[in-house]
């Protein structure tokens, strides 16, 4: 959504310097305007669940014909921002990667875990996906995360 493009553009924008690694913090923007884009018609996902080859294509296959529609330039420099994003491999890529899980975390955490709730993701899940995904970008932001999670499983917010 419009809304999560922009908390995470301005969360990278305010934490570039808890990154793991120097990063282009332009550049981690452009990966995360563009990473969701192919969502538009592939439909979001629930991140938890079990990304299948299936779905990893028809998002590709999403991506490829919006960016058909771009002058040739454009088109190359979103295709290798958005493989790049999808690799993780960058600094760039791994800080865009952990930016893009926190506001979702936070809105749970706020939100008296209605989106855990809703798709029944245990506490084990949550802390394994999002542990690996942010502290490779900035093990700095996971720490305060990761403390934000087990004040959410005290509460019972998390189960």
């Amino acid at each position: 959504s419009a809304e999560h493009s922009w908390h995470v553009c301005l969360s990278a924008l305010l934490l570039k310097d808890f990154a793991n690694e120097p990063v282009d913090v332009v550049r981690v923007m452009k990966m995360l305007l563009i990473h969701d884009l192919g969502e538009i018609e592939a439909g979001d996902t629930v991140i938890y669940s079990a990304e299948t080859e299936e779905n990893k294509q028809l998002e590709r296959s999403c991506i490829q014909k919006l960016f058909q529609l771009l002058p040739e330039a454009s088109r190359e420099e979103f295709s290798n921002l958005w493989e790049e994003f999808e690799e993780g491999v960058s600094p760039e890529a791994s800080f865009a990667k952990a930016i893009d899980r926190v506001p979702p975390l936070l809105h749970n955490i706020h939100g008296e875990g209605h989106g855990w709730k809703k798709h029944n993701v245990p506490k084990e899940k949550v802390f394994a996906f999002n542990g690996e995904r942010i502290s490779k970008g900035s093990k700095l932001l996971w720490q305060e995360v990761e403390s934000r999670l087990n004040d959410a499983v005290q509460s019972g917010v998390l189960k």
